[in-house]
């Protein structure tokens, strides 16, 4: 079995349940589990941030997250790493290979712009909402609001340049891919289904998003996240500082 289809949780699943497509979701995810999630159709997009959930000042940090590992994306072998050096949480699969560090939630008059306006009044929970919207209103649940919020990852999502450096959508068949998030720390985590910001799809059809938790094995002697660059091997080491020093 190559690493990359190793599995690092113990198969047996904790919780389970459906995020519809524009919809969004947070929660509280322990030190030692695997958050999984599923694309249940095409153009999938999880705009995806985190905080301590000790220490909400101390959040998911994207240029030291893409400078540490030297790369312009996120997939397997990487690490989300917070703004004070510590690895939040790594990525052990990902069937996509690519997801967007840039561009950030779709933003309220992106979606507006490409499909016009359908809201809560009018439709319902079929209402078209941003990807910014939706983690407001869960950051909102836990005393956070709009400056909390720094850069996302967009998981299920690639965007490439042109030869001028401007960023285009690259739509994918991401039926039944799976991305695997195992936490370092104990995080409060916001999730929005909204379609990605640059998707020129023609109409609002975001893909649903099955989630479900495992619980991590333990570290092997050769970690396929710890071990892919001395500067993350850095990172969990500060990890280990942090709990035992707070384990008193």
């Amino acid at each position: 079995m190559g690493e990359l289809e190793q599995t690092y949780h113990d198969n047996q699943t904790l919780w389970t349940e459906t995020l519809p497509g524009g919809h969004h979701w947070s929660g509280r995810i322990r030190k030692g589990a695997i958050l999984q999630l599923k694309a249940l159709s095409q153009n999938a997009n999880v705009s995806l941030f985190c905080v301590n959930a000790e220490d909400k000042l101390e959040r998911y940090n994207m240029p030291d997250s893409l400078k540490g590992q030297h790369t312009a994306y996120l997939t397997a072998g990487n690490v989300l790493y917070s703004d004070l050096g510590r690895v939040m949480a790594s990525i052990v699969k990902d069937d996509h290979a690519w997801n967007d560090t840039f561009c950030g939630a779709s933003r309220p008059e992106q979606i507006e712009k490409k499909y016009g306006v359908c809201a809560f009044q009018d439709a319902r929970n079929d209402m078209q909402q941003s990807g910014l919207d939706g983690l407001l209103v869960e950051m909102a649940k836990f005393s956070l609001s709009q400056t909390d919020l720094s850069a996302t990852v967009n998981l299920f999502s690639k965007v490439t340049p042109n030869d001028a450096g401007a960023l285009s959508y690259a739509a994918s068949d991401n039926t039944d891919q799976i991305i695997e998030l195992r936490f370092e720390m104990d995080c409060l985590v916001f999730l929005s289904a909204a379609p990605h910001g640059l998707d020129n799809s023609a109409s609002y059809q975001p893909s649903n998003i099955q989630l479900s938790l495992f619980k991590a094995n333990a570290l092997s002697g050769n970690d396929i996240c710890r071990d892919s660059c001395p500067q993350n091997q850095r990172a969990f080491q500060n990890n280990a500082r942090y709990y035992a020093l707070s384990s008193f």
